[in-house]
């Protein structure tokens, strides 16, 4: 047989087929690769390692011996298009028996699983590295306990409104996961500064922390976390945590030397002289800061901001009634740019066009500006005052402009 009469099928072998379907970058060129031929469709669904679905048993068994080495699975339901029961326990088994090498699985707002489902996971995927069962909240302690049991590769745990869950589950991630990294437990009113407190003592890498409208959580268990996880915390969102007060935001500055986005919006007790010392030790640091609705700060918290804190990109005062112009007067006499693209002081009746004024002339990278209900701040005042924003500054004047994607995706 002459070479030219040889196909390709028949002079390349399948690992060198997959050495050619790894050099695809687009995920389009890697589904045009499977249309060649049964083979090399085969050979493409057994490399594919991301998916996203929505199936019943029947399907998933398919599934799983199409799609062999499966490292990422998304069964998630949006809020707008969730149906019921969507994913349930039995598809859980079917996962945790065929997807034995899946590292990452996203079941958030799968409304239908149980502690049951939790059991096969923890039991059936002892490579997991991230789950998220947000607004799972049939699951409790239970389940979830299983899974930190099974899984001890965990490192990153999202269990935003499962708000049966307690500070057992906190027990049991210490106990057996001292990888964990990232850890939602926002709405979880169930934990306290005691679970908090025992989370660290055995996961000590915490980067991310989210506990956003945990009523139960006070300084006790944040001063803790800061001291435990100093070098490896990033953000740490705190959001109408109303028992979290000074002691909270001095440890911050004491041990949170690497803090990147802090989100204590609604935290009403903190004060001007805890935000001073914030400013101060976390100046090279700090990129993202949300502190609306702290009503007890003034002009000398954001005034400190502004002037020490040159990494800060984005700034959440809203509704802090007794910031006024003055917070902005330091900047005339600093020789710095500030490096500032997001601003929001809507409802803070209190600072006029002149504050703003200031502000525009050391910052010219400012990007989306949110003055709603400042009613010394409008758009025809700023016009008559003749300010002139950055080209790409979006001024939202009346809350008709939707808020950045940055925002969104860090607060």
């Amino acid at each position: 047989m002459s070479c030219s009469s040889i196909s390709i099928n028949e002079a390349l072998t399948d690992d060198e087929l997959r050495w050619v379907l790894s050099k695809l970058d687009s995920d389009e060129d890697k589904e045009i690769f499977g249309l060649v031929c049964k083979r090399w469709l085969h050979l493409q669904s057994s490399e594919r390692k991301r998916l996203a679905a929505r199936a019943g048993p029947h399907m998933l068994r398919k599934m799983a011996a199409r799609f062999s080495r499966l490292l990422e699975l998304d069964l998630s339901q949006s809020v707008s298009r969730s149906f019921y029961p969507g994913v349930t326990d039995a598809d859980l088994a079917v996962i945790a028996n065929g997807f034995n090498s899946l590292r990452i699985l996203n079941l958030h707002n799968c409304k239908g699983i149980t502690d049951n489902g939790m059991t096969h996971i923890g039991r059936g995927l002892p490579f997991l590295q991230s789950l998220d069962v947000s607004y799972c909240r049939k699951l409790t302690d239970k389940g979830l306990s299983v899974v930190t049991e099974g899984c001890n590769n965990l490192r990153i745990l999202f269990l935003t409104g499962c708000r049966s869950v307690t500070d057992e589950i906190l027990q049991a991630l210490s106990n057996n996961c001292h990888s964990l990294e990232k850890l939602s437990l926002q709405g979880c009113t169930n934990i306290t500064d005691v679970g908090l407190t025992n989370l660290v003592i055995g996961c000590r890498k915490i980067t991310y922390l989210d506990i956003n409208k945990c009523s139960n959580v006070g300084d006790d268990g944040v001063s803790s976390v800061l001291k435990a996880c100093a070098s490896s915390l990033r953000i740490l969102k705190l959001l109408d945590c109303y028992k979290v007060g000074d002691e909270s935001i001095l440890s911050i500055a004491k041990f949170g030397k690497n803090l990147e986005t802090l989100v204590i919006g609604g935290c009403r007790d903190i004060s001007d002289e805890a935000i001073k010392e914030l400013a101060s030790a976390c100046k090279s640091c700090l990129k993202y800061l949300r502190m609306d609705w702290c009503l007890n700060i003034s002009d000398l918290s954001l005034s400190c901001i502004l002037s020490q804190c040159g990494s800060l990109e984005a700034l959440d005062i809203g509704c802090c009634e007794e910031v006024t112009d003055v917070a902005f007067q330091n900047l005339l006499t600093d020789t710095n740019e500030l490096g500032l693209k997001v601003l929001k002081v809507s409802n803070c009746p209190k600072i006029t066009v002149l504050g703003i004024t200031v502000l525009l002339e050391k910052c010219s990278s400012l990007e989306y500006l949110d003055v709603r209900a400042c009613p010394h701040i409008t758009k025809a005042g700023c016009e008559a005052a003749g300010l002139k924003f950055p080209e790409c500054c979006k001024v939202n004047f009346s809350g008709s402009l939707s808020e950045p994607e940055v925002l969104m995706a860090v607060w």
